[in-house]
Formats: structure tokens, sequence, C-alpha cells
């Protein structure tokens, strides 16, 4: 590895770093930041679906645009919108100026998510690639790992608003490392889609909306039945239109290969499954056992250190075995991990989630590594961009419908299970210790029996990922990514003499 490969790997693991520490750090403030601002519990899920939902629905123009325009500068320009964007969040006095800061923030991580791994694959050729997506991986591990422990100790001992003010300092850092390190690359022409944009990010905000919104207003209820309806109409018309188009935002003939799709199936369940399943783990965690944010952040250790210790194993093993076995390996610790959790009452300590907690942690960092190198690993080199950025996008809109599908399962199963309904300031604000001794038991039985619930639903997304990744991630449809390489036949880039 050159010296000019090892400084934009730096810069490129110092964005992402950024990027996942912001998230992992934001999901153990939420109890404080209900609390300062007080939010409803919808407004809890928007504060993360606002980041994932922009997010989702910008990656592919995003990356359409890095071909276009270049990497560098669309990375560049991510970096800058997303440091703003922190400095607002901090800066927030309500819940709707905080969410509509976190769908800023969304939008120049998108710019960032969808350029970062198209940026290594311009970079890293053979047996270099594999190691440098597993030091990628180990870098969001890391993220992963001291996020929590960050967020706990900035929120406790400072503010929740500082898990948002440390990003500036650091942007601003990874700006001037961009611009003086990175080589600039692009790809084939591309057109801006802006019926694919519009019709995309209006079906997803719909259906995210929906699903947020459906209990509080009813389901039959003509507001959220006509989002339904508008939901599926707008990402019908999406795909028409990106059948039609000379130059889509997304290529629909990259799911003809099957290990692409079988790889946007993969990253869509893991972050449908564990990811989503985090706030919810956190609002346990927090509101229900009383443990404090940096308390409940150290609980979240063994989860997040086995995803970094795993991820650059993961990384190494893909040079040297097919990446379906990691992929749906990983997929189904996961859903083991989401199983083994399971089995929560009233008396449960957190000990109980800590054997799941492991397997669960080991499957994260066995499946992320992989995940990245074969998005863009089954596509020519010239589509790296928008094959990066429609696997992350498949990663956002797994976190945004599956917060918010598992949200609606949870308020529905509590208000089920306590006559009357689970009191709104139980759920966003104090938890369970504003009540009386017998109302507090039967809430908690209520809460943990809904959590087993959604721990359950969560390890089936899981489960069948990890079967349709296995059987989908094809090696013969691994394509070479640069010369001078080639492909063996378990989809792994070699070196090819002379």
């Amino acid at each position: 590895m050159t010296t000019s490969q090892r400084r934009s790997l730096a810069v490129i693991c110092t964005a992402t770093f950024m990027l996942l520490l912001d998230i992992t750090v934001v999901n153990v403030a939420l109890p404080d930041i209900s609390r300062d601002l007080h939010t409803s519990f919808s407004d809890l899920q928007w504060v993360i679906d606002a980041y994932a939902l922009s997010l989702a629905a910008l990656l592919l123009t995003a990356g359409a645009l890095s071909d276009l325009l270049g990497r560098k500068r669309i990375f560049i320009a991510g970096l800058a919108v997303f440091s703003v964007a922190s400095l607002l969040c901090g800066l927030a006095g309500s819940p709707l100026v905080l969410n509509l800061a976190r769908a800023l923030q969304g939008v120049g991580g998108a710019a960032m998510f969808a350029t970062s791994l198209a940026l290594l694959g311009a970079s890293f050729q053979g047996r270099q690639r594999g190691t440098a997506f597993g030091i990628w991986g180990a870098t969001t591990g890391a993220a992963v790992a001291v996020g929590p422990l960050v967020g706990g100790l900035l929120t406790e001992h400072v503010s929740w608003q500082s898990i948002f003010f440390i990003n500036v300092p650091i942007g601003a850092l990874a700006i001037y490392a961009a611009i003086t390190q990175l080589d600039e690359s692009t790809g084939p022409a591309a057109r801006m889609d802006p019926p694919g944009l519009v019709t995309f990010s209006g079906g997803l905000f719909f259906l995210v909306f929906a699903l947020v919104r459906g209990n509080a207003e009813g389901w039959g209820s003509s507001l959220i039945v006509g989002f339904l309806i508008a939901a599926g109409v707008l990402l019908a018309l999406f795909v028409v239109v990106e059948s039609r188009r000379a130059d889509p935002m997304l290529d629909l003939t990259l799911f003809r290969k099957p290990a692409f799709t079988g790889a946007a199936i993969a990253a869509f369940a893991l972050s449908a499954s564990m990811f989503s399943m985090f706030l919810y783990l956190t609002l346990y965690i927090q509101f229900c056992l009383g443990f404090k944010p940096l308390e409940a952040g150290i609980r979240f250790l063994p989860v997040t250190l086995l995803s970094f210790v795993v991820a650059p194993v993961a990384g190494k093993l893909s040079e040297r075995m097919p990446v379906r076995y990691l992929l749906g390996g990983g997929l189904t610790l996961v859903g083991l991990g989401l199983l083994l959790m399971r089995g929560l009452n009233a008396e449960s300590e957190w000990t109980a989630l800590l054997p799941g907690f492991i397997v669960a942690g080991a499957g994260v960092g066995m499946t992320n590594p992989p995940l990245a190198s074969t998005a863009i690993g089954v596509v020519d080199p010239r589509r790296s961009g928008m094959a990066s950025g429609i696997n992350t996008t498949f990663r956002q809109v797994g976190i945004a419908t599956g917060i918010a599908a598992l949200g609606a399962i949870f308020q529905s199963s509590l208000q089920s299970k306590l006559p009357g309904g689970p009191p709104g300031e139980v759920l966003a604000n104090s938890g369970p210790s504003i009540l009386g001794p017998g109302r507090r038991t039967e809430f908690l039985a209520a809460y943990t029996d809904a959590l087993n619930e959604l721990l359950l639903i969560a390890a089936i997304v899981a489960l069948v990922g990890a079967v349709l990744a296995l059987v989908l991630v094809r090696p013969r449809d691994f394509v070479p990514q640069g010369s001078p390489s080639a492909v063996d036949d378990r989809g792994a880039s070699i070196p090819v003499a002379g």
C-alpha cells in the first residue's frame, strides 16, 4: 500500500467514523433529548428517521452526481453540509427544528456515503482492496463501539447538544484532509433524474410518515390510507420512470445480477433488524432499567466491541472464501442474537441481553465488510458510484422503515396490553418511574412483552436476509475491478501476473 493510498484510506475512514459515530451517539442521547425538548414518541422516531429518510432519498442522486461531477468534489461538499447541519442540531430548541436539521444532516451524509466506497474502489485493486475494505469495516465497527460511550459521556457530563457540536471541528479537519489527499475520479457521463428523485423520495416519505403516525391517527383514517396509497403509487411510478430513462438514477438492469440483488437485500435486512432495534433497546435500558446515558453506553459494549473485532477478520476472509458464506453466516448470527435476547420480563436485568449482544455483534462485524465489497464488486468499475449509493440506500431504507414499522407494532402491542393505552409521557419522557409500584410492574410487563415481539420480528427479517444472500450472491457475478487484476471463482480479486 503506497503512502498516497494510506492517506486516502485515512481520510475516507475518518469521515465514515464521524458519520457513524453521530448515529450511535444519538441513540444513547435520545432520552435526554426527549426530556429537554418535551418530545412525543413519534418525535423520537423522527430524530432517527429524518436523517435516514433524507439520506436514503438522496443517495442515488448523490451517486449519479459523483460519477458526473467528481467523487472527491461531492464527498467534500457532503462533509461541509454535514458539519453545518450538526451545528444546527446542537442549536435546536424544538423537536421540529432538530428533525429538520437532522434531515439536512442526511443530505450531507448522502453525498459522503454515496462516494466513500467508490473512492476506495478507485484507489485499491486486487488483494489490497480486501485489506482496504477490512480497515473500512473496522472503522465502522470502531464508530459503533465507541459511539455509545462517547454519547453517554457527553450527554451525562456536558449536554446532549455536545454530541452534535463535536462534529464541527472533526468535519473541518476532514475537509482539509480530503482537499489535500484525495484523488479525483469520475464515472460515465450521466444526467440528473428529477422525476426519479421526486417519485422515490416522495414515496418513501409517505410510507414512513404513515407507519410512524398510523397508531395515533388510526390505520383506517383517510390521512393514513391516503398516505399509504400515495406511497404505493409513487414507488410504482419510480420503477416505471427508471425503466424508461436512458440515464436512470437507479439502473434497474443492475438487479439482473442476482449477486447485486442479494447484497441489496442483505443491506436492508441488517438495518431493518439489528440497527432498527437499537432505538427500542436503548429506551428499555434507560427508561425501564433506569441506567444513565454513560451506563447504558457501557451495556452496549459487548455488541459494539465484537463487531469491531470481527470486521477486519471478515475483510481478510473475503479475499479467501466466497463472500456469500460471510453474508449468510453474519446475518444468521444477527438473527440468532436477536432470538437470544427474547424472554424478557418485568424482573429481567440487563444481563438477559448479554448472550444476544455477543452473538449479534459478531454477526454485524462479519456482514459489513463483505457487504461493502460485494456492492461494487459485481458492477462495472465506472458504475461504482451508483452501486455504492444503491447499497447504502437499502441500508437507510431498512433503518427508516424498520424503525417506523417496529414502532407501529410496538405502540399497538402496548395499547392492547395496557387498558387505556400507555401514557405518552412514560414512553417518551419520564419512563415508568412516574408510575405507582403496581402500575409500574404492569407497564414493565407489557413493555417487555412488546419488546419480545419486536425481537422475534427483527430476527425473522435477519434470517430471511441470510438465506437470500446465501442463495443469490453467486461467485460468477463478480467482475474485474481494474487492471492488473482478475476475479477468482470465489468472487475475490486476485492479481494477474505480467
